[in-house]
């Protein structure tokens, strides 16, 4: 009977240690994105993913919070200094304008971005080498050579590119400045339409009817999320639409040699698993998504008054209907 008091502490310190690990591993990651839409809902949706693969899961021993900013700097600044408030393990910041907001709103808490053409250029990290801040992450920087390859594929004889982009956005800044270096060389002219806020993108479209012999397009958030109303200038003056992102092509664009963008979330959820487990930011090295994926759409060819090459169409991963 004396062994009983014993016996029940020993029940009591088994029950309390079984219970702490639990709530020693129970971690918290913030998610944050400029805007909703296909490619960075899917970056989102990757990032969740890997986490769960690793064993977090939100409810159960992780704390997952997401809030999109709706296109707005001003909002996105506001939700930076609310997750830097609540410090959590790991903030991750889809597209540019949200992770400059967070990078901008604390150097403390770990910064994860995601969906960044140039995070250099939009001053996130000092260089692609490992920053020695609270900052990494996984660019969606595309080889432009390539993407002018398939424009030439699709519009053999186009000679003058347009291109709608937000002036504010750094990752769109970053492209057309490249491709204003880059086209010259291959006897090709950039023809510019700025559109700072998504309701500008359709008229920026049709001020280059006439101008333009195909629209290319970046992953500007603005245009992106405005995505319908650039391909209904397309369809109606028959300008083809190229696009730099996979989902843009289910919306309307002819073709698009681009990021599988879940791939990337994926590839970012594993980089913040590093950081949960204990890695500092500082030492992991930025990283660049790598796998390219061609998807094609004949239909929205058809509509933009061109036919695609057999051979293009048979070399996509896939063919949207």
């Amino acid at each position: 009977m004396k062994k009983l008091p014993w016996m029940s502490l020993g029940a009591l310190t088994l029950a309390v240690a079984a219970i702490a690990p639990a709530s020693a591993q129970e971690k918290s990651v913030a998610v944050t994105a400029i805007v909703e839409h296909p490619a960075l809902d899917s970056v989102r949706d990757g990032i969740q993913a890997a986490l769960k693969q690793a064993g977090y899961e939100s409810g159960k021993n992780l704390k997952w919070q997401y809030q999109s900013a709706q296109g707005n700097t001003g909002t996105a600044a506001q939700i930076a200094r609310k997750f830097v408030g609540d410090k959590p393990d790991a903030i991750v910041a889809i597209a540019t304008p949200s992770a400059q907001a967070v990078v901008a709103a604390t150097k403390s808490v770990p910064v994860v971005y995601s969906a960044v053409t140039d995070p250099v250029a939009a001053k996130l990290v000092p260089s692609w080498e490992p920053s020695k801040t609270n900052v990494t992450g996984v660019s969606d920087l595309l080889a432009l050579d390539k993407q002018i390859d398939l424009v030439k594929q699709v519009v053999p004889g186009a000679k003058r590119i347009g291109m709608v982009y937000n002036p504010g956005e750094a990752n769109s800044v970053v492209v057309v400045k490249e491709l204003q270096k880059l086209l010259p060389t291959l006897g090709m002219t950039l023809v510019e339409a700025a559109a700072p806020r998504s309701v500008d993108v359709s008229s920026a479209a049709r001020s280059l009817i006439g101008k333009v012999d195909v629209i290319y397009t970046n992953t500007d958030n603005n245009v992106v999320s405005a995505y319908e109303s650039l391909v209904k200038v397309g369809q109606d003056a028959k300008i083809p639409l190229i696009a730099s992102d996979t989902d843009s092509v289910k919306r309307g664009a002819i073709a698009a040699l681009g990021i599988n963008y879940r791939d990337l979330g994926e590839q970012t959820g594993r980089m913040v698993v590093r950081i949960l487990k204990g890695e500092k930011p500082g030492d992991i090295k930025s990283e660049v998504s790598t796998k390219m994926e061609l998807f094609v759409n004949p239909s929205a060819a058809e509509k933009q008054g061109v036919k695609l090459p057999e051979a293009l169409i048979k070399s996509a991963a896939q063919v949207i209907q």
